[in-house]
């Protein structure tokens, strides 16, 4: 598996895609330790041919998977309490 590590901000062109709003400046609550933040200010993790993984930087946890198949996106943000615009 080909693994990249990105910052928050490498997310905002696929999560573009998906929301119609800027992303990066979107504010979150980790469901693992209650980190509130940025998405801008998370880790990416993009794995090739699999998908996008946005991660908690205090804690690691994974906040939002996403991956692109078929035409379509699925997103799976159960790592987050909550996902606001910013």
């Amino acid at each position: 598996m080909d693994e990249q590590r990105l910052d928050g901000n490498a997310a905002a062109g696929t999560l573009g895609e998906v929301f119609s709003f800027e992303v990066t400046t979107a504010e979150y609550t980790c469901g693992g330790c209650a980190n509130t933040g940025r998405l801008g200010g998370t880790m990416i993790y993009e794995v090739r041919e699999l998908g996008t993984i946005v991660r908690c930087p205090s804690c690691d946890n994974a906040l939002i998977r996403l991956a692109h198949n078929r035409g379509r996106y699925v997103v799976d943000p159960r790592g987050t309490r909550y996902l606001t615009t910013g």
